[in-house]
């Protein structure tokens, strides 16, 4: 009979004249499954068995026989036999959580990742198989008795719910004349690269804030930059109409601009193998280039407002913008294809958007004081995010992430800048605020998150870079009461040597 997946409570209708069947789920379900232990424990022999002359053994009478053979120490060899080939067990249960449907909680980014560890079994000195405790004098014993099923259950560890570690200043970078409207993190994180009305790109040291390069240029206030994949080339768009490349180690400009918009240029992204780039303007329209030979590929009548934002989905396939108009639309790259429109009904002008690092949810900001999230393949906005204030400009922000060290629980973090000066960071499934980072004067109009070494880098219009650092566990200020705090919380070793 082919091995089967049976519940908990197995019912057998006819017990008297059927072998039982071979198992192969897990022993603790085995040793939970007390119909199972009946089952073979009353099963009737092939024939009738008799005992004296001619009188049949009852089933009370098998029992009795069976019971007592259970308590001798033999009863492993002398009532199970061998051992068969199907009985056999793995030395390490593995018990994988559940998947479900995608939630804003498994958000997975790409240096650590959203996940829920698995759960691992652990067996203790006490919780071994009996077998493993006979001498080599012993018979060989079954893996496990059919009459008797000691293994224990393992023990799941508990992950615990992470703290979330607070944000402190750590650097202040001063050089731009004007706001500064747009800051990223290099992808390889050794760099910081901001942009200012002031019409310059100023290139910085992450490490130590030292500043390394000044580029200029564009003959007006720069709005947007965006990195390459390999972090050697930086995008910049203008208000003179024009997008750069730059070359990074030199600091110098390419020597063909990319020239095709008739407004600003408000929004750069490039895909991720860095062979195309898109741009979003004020003249309404969302243009893809050849990054190798800085030719326009293709253009998109794309909203009827100006464009706001664009982005490129992890895999380079889709696209998505925004504009003033209140729509958000996802692309198809290959094709120009409008896949989906996602519009609120508040119909508010969106200023920016991002795709979620695992590529299934879209991240928009808007005028009405909103960070929403969208599920774009249902067409849905599942979370919306409030506490800041945004009515006039256009402000960025990122995902980010907390915990995950030590056996504690990975979570997404929304980071956003705020027109009072603030930055705001909200977990991204219960929407609670995680922190208000204070510091900037006035608006801060671009925020960009290093997760793998916990930073956040914001600008705004009080012509500052700041750098903030996360607070460590055990790493807490006496001075300041949050981190002292924090770094007052012992960490069980017991569970983190079980989560290990």
């Amino acid at each position: 009979m082919p091995s089967t997946r049976y519940s908990k409570r197995r019912r057998v209708s006819s017990p008297a004249k059927e072998e039982p069947p071979a198992y192969n789920s897990s022993p603790d379900e085995l040793a939970a499954s007390s119909d199972h232990e009946k089952y073979h424990s009353h099963r009737a022999p092939s024939k009738p068995l008799r005992e004296g002359r001619g009188r049949k053994r009852s089933y009370a009478d098998i029992y009795s026989a069976n019971s007592t053979a259970v308590a001798s120490e033999d009863s492993h060899s002398e009532l199970a036999g061998p051992p068969r080939a199907s009985e056999e067990i793995p030395n390490v249960l593995i018990t994988a959580a559940a998947s479900g449907e995608d939630s804003p909680d498994e958000l997975d980014h790409t240096t650590p990742t959203f996940f829920r560890r698995p759960f691992r079994a652990s067996f203790s000195k006490e919780s071994r198989r009996p077998h493993e405790k006979f001498t080599s004098q012993s018979p060989s014993p079954p893996p496990y008795s059919r009459l008797s099923s000691p293994i224990a259950t393992p023990r799941t560890p508990l992950i615990r719910p992470p703290q979330y570690e607070p944000y402190k200043e750590k650097l202040v970078l001063k050089g731009h004349r004007k706001g500064v409207a747009a800051v990223r993190f290099s992808p390889d994180g050794r760099l910081i690269a901001s942009c200012s009305a002031d019409a310059t790109i100023r290139i910085w040291e992450t490490a130590t804030g030292k500043h390394l390069h000044t580029l200029e240029g564009h003959l007006a206030g720069i709005s947007t930059i965006a990195w390459s994949p390999d972090s050697k080339t930086l995008a910049s768009g203008s208000d003179d109409k024009s997008i750069r490349l730059w070359d990074v180690s030199t600091g110098k400009a390419h020597p063909h601009l990319l020239l095709s918009h008739s407004s600003y240029i408000y929004a750069l992204s490039f895909s991720p193998r860095g062979n195309m780039l898109a741009s979003g303007s004020y003249d309404e329209a969302l243009f893809l280039w050849d990054v190798r030979t800085t030719r326009l590929m293709r253009s998109l009548p794309a909203h009827s407002d100006p464009i706001g934002g664009v982005d490129f989905v992890r895999d380079g396939t889709l696209i998505v913008s925004c504009a003033g108009d209140g729509l958000i639309r996802v692309w198809d790259t290959a094709t120009g294809q409008c896949l989906r429109t996602l519009v609120h009904e508040d119909n508010a002008a969106v200023t920016g958007v991002r795709f979620s690092p695992n590529g299934k949810f879209v991240l928009a900001w808007t005028l009405d004081g909103c960070v929403r999230l969208w599920n774009y393949v249902e067409g849905r906005c599942v979370k919306t995010y409030q506490g800041h204030t945004n009515s006039k400009y256009s402000i960025g922000g990122a995902f980010g992430v907390y915990g995950g060290e030590d056996g504690v629980e990975q979570r997404a973090c929304v980071v956003s800048g705020s027109e009072d000066g603030n930055i705001l960071c909200w977990d991204v499934q219960s929407k609670d605020t995680l922190q208000i980072i204070k510091g900037h004067q006035g608006v801060v109009l671009g925020v960009d998150t290093l997760n793998k070494e916990g930073l956040i880098v914001s600008g705004g219009i009080d012509k500052t870079v700041r750098v903030w650092e996360r607070v460590r566990e055990g790493a807490g200020d006496s001075a300041d009461p949050v981190g002292a705090a924090i770094g007052a919380l012992k960490v069980c070793e017991q569970e983190a040597a079980g989560m290990a």
